[in-house]
């Protein structure tokens, strides 16, 4: 069988999923969903019942980061899982204190015990800190490290495009900067129909 990957177009989980899966060249059926209208099908394959989740012939995946490696196990061409083991603590850095950071500012309003300003400062650091790192990638070539960082990061600098252009971390802006111009990211973002039951598979990449 072909595996069936659940996506949401704008999910940054969702989309370092299938950036992994663009570079590996590794074939799924995509299928775009609705978050607030979820296919049973959907539901019934997802643990979680959160994007992404992939449904392969010897189970189902449902985290993006094995997702990725499930992929980049398969096929490799572009070398993404030759990194450094500090590629993976920057991974974990990106998933853990700054993304909780990060859903602090962009979702306020769902957390009013919280200072958004002082999430801010924290997210801020961590950038301050990865911009330091950066030379044109974390390492010496594009890896797993960066894709699995980046999509994250378009999506803070999105919650205020003006006020993060302002902040002097060139290397970050060049870097999110040739990630937004990249025909891989174009190729990713295209937007799909939903999908619905019985509907023709849609292949991917």
């Amino acid at each position: 069988m072909i595996p069936v990957l659940y996506s949401f177009r704008r999910c940054p989980y969702a989309i370092r999923a299938r950036l992994a899966l663009a570079a590996s060249g590794v074939q799924v059926e995509l299928r775009e969903i609705l978050l607030r209208d979820k296919p049973s099908a959907f539901l019934a394959a997802s643990p979680s019942g959160t994007v992404p989740c992939l449904v392969t012939g010897d189970g189902v995946l449902d985290e993006s980061l094995d997702i990725m490696l499930w992929a980049l196990g398969q096929s490799d061409p572009e070398g993404w899982l030759e990194m450094p083991p500090s590629g993976q603590d920057w991974i974990a850095q990106n998933d853990g204190p700054f993304k909780h950071a990060l859903d602090r500012v962009k979702y306020a309003s769902r957390y009013p015990e919280k200072d958004a300003h002082t999430y801010r400062a924290k997210a801020c650091a961590h950038l301050a800190t990865l911009d330091a790192a950066l030379n044109n990638w974390l390492f010496d070539h594009p890896t797993l490290a960066d894709y699995a960082i980046l999509p994250f990061i378009r999506q803070f600098a999105f919650i205020d495009k003006t006020w993060f252009d302002a902040q002097p971390w060139p290397r970050l802006h060049a870097w999110l900067a040739r990630f937004l111009a990249s025909d891989r990211f174009g190729a990713v973002m295209a937007k799909r129909p939903v999908w619905a039951e019985g509907a023709a598979p849609r292949l991917f990449p």
